[in-house]
């Protein structure tokens, strides 16, 4: 069965594919006789087929922007804006020129001539779906290298609705349920921690306080933060063992809490 991570990796891969079917669609419209005898010349008897292949650029470009910027937005947030200002049209630009034409002049068909000459034409487009293609690759390379754990967001988001479904117990006052679940989240998040880290982990079933203990150990976490996740430890123990005492709201929220900060400052 294929992980979600797989699952985002053909996804991806797909959308670089369309990139470059994009690409070549335009090439095709910007020259279509030039572009015909180098299909040609590239695909002998079955030019035709691939030229027919080649998907509506004006139909289908839209669509492929849209889901780029939402993987670039993952994962290279920094290239977001070098991808969207290639397509948009900027605020202020007093006359189109090769380095101001965007692909949004090309989809509307814009050219600039001046005594029945073309100074600007849709060829001045190419260059702006390379770039963007070379930026979507990017993201694709990115992807694989190891300085980039994509396992890592995808629990993060995991945890994020278990958090969620804890607090919607304990708004109905189902707090040690909710304080259980809150308490399996730390337990998941600092083993992935530990994981990341390569911290070696002895115990077969370790809890909170083993994994707090070996990120202190280790320089991860500082004595206050080590405090902090103990006292966690603590609540989630009254919720999953206290016989004692029955946790109230003041523990579900303090462990609810406290999870969500732990997940955002411990990594």
């Amino acid at each position: 069965m294929a992980s979600n991570l797989d699952k985002y990796k053909a996804d991806l891969e797909k959308l670089t594919a369309k990139g470059g079917k994009l690409f070549q669609a335009m090439h095709l419209k910007v020259n279509k006789q030039r572009y015909m005898k180098a299909a040609a010349a590239a695909h002998g008897d079955k030019a035709d087929e691939h030229i027919a292949s080649l998907p509506n650029f004006t139909k289908e470009y839209q669509r492929w922007y849209s889901e780029s910027i939402i993987v670039i937005k993952q994962i290279i947030p920094d290239r977001l804006n070098d991808f969207t200002r290639l397509y948009e049209k900027p605020k202020i630009r007093k006359e189109i020129q090769y380095g101001t034409y965007v692909i949004a002049d090309f989809l509307e068909g814009i050219s600039v001539t001046r005594n029945g000459e073309v100074i600007v034409g849709l060829d001045a487009a190419l260059a702006n779906m390379e770039q963007q293609n070379a930026i979507l690759d990017s993201a694709n390379a990115r992807f694989e290298s190891s300085l980039f754990d994509m396992q890592a967001m995808v629990q993060a988001d995991l945890l994020d609705s278990e958090i969620d479904a804890a607090r919607m117990l304990a708004k109905y006052k189902f707090y040690r349920a909710a304080g259980a679940i809150a308490g399996v989240v730390i337990e998941k998040h600092l083993s992935t921690v530990c994981a990341s880290h390569k911290i070696s982990v002895a115990k077969k079933n370790p809890t909170i306080a083993d994994f707090n203990e070996l990120l202190k150990t280790a320089g991860i976490i500082d004595v206050p933060q080590w405090r902090f996740v103990q006292h966690l430890a603590d609540i989630r123990n009254m919720c999953d063992h206290g016989k004692d005492k029955e946790p109230g709201i003041a523990e579900a929220t303090g462990i609810l809490d406290g999870t969500a900060k732990i997940i955002k400052t411990i990594y």
